[in-house]
C-alpha cells in the first residue's frame, strides 16, 4: 500500500479497481497520484496534492471510463477517442482512463499521433522519470509499485529526467519542455544537466504546440510555489524566447562610467519569488512578471540622474495587452494585470516623496478592487542589495499604508463616488440626462479627491450650486481628466514616440 493513502482514496481505488478486474482489464494508476503520495510520504510536496487519479489500462479505457461513471451518482463523463482516453468527474475527484499508448509528433503537426502499445511502452514515453512511476491496483499486480526508469531515485534526489533520450522525448512532445518547468516551480526540482541540453536543443519546437496549451502551463507555473525558479528554466534553456520574448529583453546590465543599472530579469525575477510568497492571485504574480516589460523601451541614461525609464509603467499596459492577446487569455484577466502595473508606480512614489491625503484618495478611488493586489506587487516590488535601503523603503512603504487606511476609514472611499447623483444634479442644473451629468459628478468626485470638500453629501451640494455657471459652460475636456488606462492606441503611440524623441534630443544635446 502506498503512504499517505487515505481511507477515502483506498475506499475509491477499490472500487474502481473491483470493476476492472470484472471486466478483465489489468489496471494501474500512474504519473502524478504516485508520485506526490511518495513525495507526502518524505514530507517533501509543498503543495496538498490535488483530487486526481490517472488510470493505465491494457485494455479499452473508454469502456472501463463507462462504466466507472455508473457506479459514482451524478458523475460526469467524457471521452477522447481519437486519443483513446476518458475523464469522469465526480464531486471534487477528477479519474483519467487512458489505453497504454505512445504518442508522437511529426515535424510540423500540432495533434499527436497515437497508437496502442503495452505498460512498459506506455511507461517510456512519460516526460519524466518520476512520472513512470505505476502502481498496480487489481490482480496479481495489486500492491506491486513499478518504477523501470529509476523515478523513486530521483524523487529522492530531487531530479527531473527524462526515461529516454531527452531530445527525443522533447521532439516527440514540445509541451514536456514547459511540463519541465511547471515541475521545478512546482517541486523546487533541478533538471538533469543531460535533460535541459536536451530541452535547449529542441527550444524551437515549442511553436508547433497550440497556443492555448503553451498558455495553460505558463498559468501552472506561475500558481505554483516556487514561479520563478520555472520563469527561469525557460529563460536558460532558450524555450522563453519563444513564449516571451518581451521578457527576454529585460536581461542584461547597461553601464555608462560608474553608473549602472541591475538586470531587469533579474529583478523581475526576485518580484516574482517575493509575490509568490504574498499571494496566490495569479493576476498578482502576472503583474510581477510583466510591471517592467516596457523598461527597454524607455530606458535612458541622463548625466545628472543616472539611468531612467520614465513612462514604462504606462506603456507596458500596452505590451501586456499584446502578450495577452498573443496568448489568448482573458481579458479580464489582461485588464487587472494592466491596472495594477499601471498603477505599480504610484504607491512607491508616495512613499518616497511624503503621503499627502489628496493623493492617497486618488489612489484608493482608482486603484479600486485592486488596491489589494497592487499594494501586494508594491510590496514584492522592494529589491535589494543593500540592506539599509531596503529597510528605508519597507519604513516608507509601512508609512504610506497607515496613512491609506486612515484616509480610507475617514473619507468613507470604499464605496466611493458623487455623493450628488445624476438625478439631483440635472434638477438643480436645469438640464437633459446626458454626457455633461456624467462630467459634472467627475469634477464633483475631483474636488473630493483635491480635499476642497469632505466626501459628504450636504457639502457636495453647496461645492455644486457654487460652481454650477462654470461647469455649465466650460468645454466638457476641461471637466474631466482622462484617466492613462483610457488611452487609446494611437494615444499610447504618441506617448511613446513623445518619450524617444526626448531620449533623442537629450542624446543631441550631450
Amino acid at each position: 500500500m502506498l503512504s499517505f493513502i487515505t481511507p477515502n482514496e483506498q475506499e475509491l481505488l477499490q472500487r474502481i479497481a473491483a470493476l476492472a478486474e470484472r471486466e478483465g482489464m489489468p489496471l494501474r494508476v500512474v504519473g502524478g497520484f504516485v508520485r506526490d503520495r511518495l513525495l507526502q510520504a518524505a514530507n517533501r510536496l509543498p503543495v496538498p496534492p490535488k483530487p486526481e487519479m490517472d488510470f493505465v489500462t491494457t485494455g479499452d479505457a473508454l469502456k472501463l471510463a463507462e462504466l466507472v461513471a455508473t457506479i459514482f451518482p451524478h458523475a460526469r463523463h467524457y471521452q477522447y477517442g481519437h486519443f483513446g482516453t476518458a475523464r469522469v468527474d465526480w464531486k471534487e475527484w477528477m479519474f483519467e482512463f487512458a489505453t497504454a499508448r505512445t504518442e508522437s509528433y511529426q515535424s510540423d503537426s500540432r495533434n499527436p499521433d497515437v497508437v496502442a502499445s503495452t505498460f512498459e511502452e506506455d511507461a517510456a514515453r512519460r516526460d519524466f522519470t518520476v512520472n513512470a512511476l505505476a502502481w498496480g491496483v487489481n490482480g496479481a499486480e495489486n500492491g506491486v509499485l513499478f518504477d523501470p526508469f529509476g523515478g523513486v531515485r530521483d524523487l529522492e534526489q530531487g531530479i527531473l529526467r527524462t526515461p529516454l533520450d531527452p531530445g527525443k522525448t522533447f521532439s516527440d512532445d514540445p509541451l514536456r519542455m514547459m511540463r519541465a518547468a511547471r515541475f521545478v516551480a512546482k517541486l523546487n526540482f533541478s533538471i538533469d544537466p543531460v535533460t535541459e541540453n536536451g530541452i535547449t536543443e529542441n527550444a524551437a519546437r515549442i511553436e508547433i504546440v497550440h497556443v492555448e496549451r503553451i498558455a495553460d502551463e505558463l498559468l501552472q507555473t506561475l500558481a505554483a510555489p516556487f514561479p520563478h525558479l520555472g520563469i527561469d528554466v525557460l529563460f536558460r534553456t532558450g524555450v522563453l524566447t519563444y513564449i516571451l520574448p518581451e521578457i527576454v529583453e529585460l536581461h542584461g546590465v547597461d553601464q555608462r562610467g560608474k553608473h549602472s543599472h541591475k538586470d531587469v530579469y533579474t529583478h523581475t525575477l526576485q518580484v516574482l519569488e517575493n509575490a509568490s510568497t504574498l499571494s496566490n492571485d495569479i493576476a498578482v504574480r502576472l503583474s510581477a512578471l510583466f510591471h517592467d516589460i516596457a523598461k527597454p523601451q524607455t530606458k535612458k541614461f541622463l548625466p545628472e540622474i543616472g539611468w531612467t525609464f520614465y513612462g514604462h509603467e504606462v506603456l507596458g499596459v500596452r505590451s501586456i495587452n499584446r502578450v495577452f492577446r498573443r496568448l489568448r487569455l482573458s481579458n479580464l484577466l489582461a485588464k487587472r494585470v494592466g491596472k495594477i502595473t499601471r498603477l505599480h508606480m504610484r504607491p512607491v512614489r508616495l512613499a518616497q516623496e511624503g503621503v499627502t491625503d489628496s493623493a492617497i484618495r486618488r489612489l484608493r478611488v482608482e486603484a479600486g478592487e485592486e488596491l489589494e493586489a497592487l499594494l501586494q506587487l508594491c510590496r514584492a516590488d522592494i529589491t535589494s542589495a543593500n540592506p539599509k535601503r531596503v529597510e528605508k523603503y519597507l519604513k516608507n512603504y509601512q508609512t504610506m499604508l497607515q496613512r491609506l487606511d486612515l484616509v480610507e476609514k475617514r473619507d468613507h472611499l470604499s464605496s466611493f463616488q458623487s455623493p450628488v447623483r445624476g438625478e439631483e444634479i440635472a434638477e438643480l442644473c436645469g438640464i437633459p440626462f446626458g454626457p455633461r451629468i456624467g462630467m459634472i459628478k467627475t469634477a464633483i468626485e475631483e474636488a473630493i479627491l483635491d480635499g476642497v470638500i469632505p466626501n459628504e453629501y450636504e457639502p457636495a451640494k453647496v461645492w455644486l450650486l457654487e460652481n454650477r455657471e462654470r461647469l455649465l459652460s466650460e468645454p466638457e475636456q476641461r471637466i474631466r481628466k482622462k484617466s492613462l488606462e483610457q488611452l487609446d492606441e494611437k494615444q499610447v503611440e504618441r506617448l511613446l514616440q513623445a518619450v524617444k524623441e526626448s531620449h533623442e534630443q537629450s542624446e543631441s544635446n550631450e
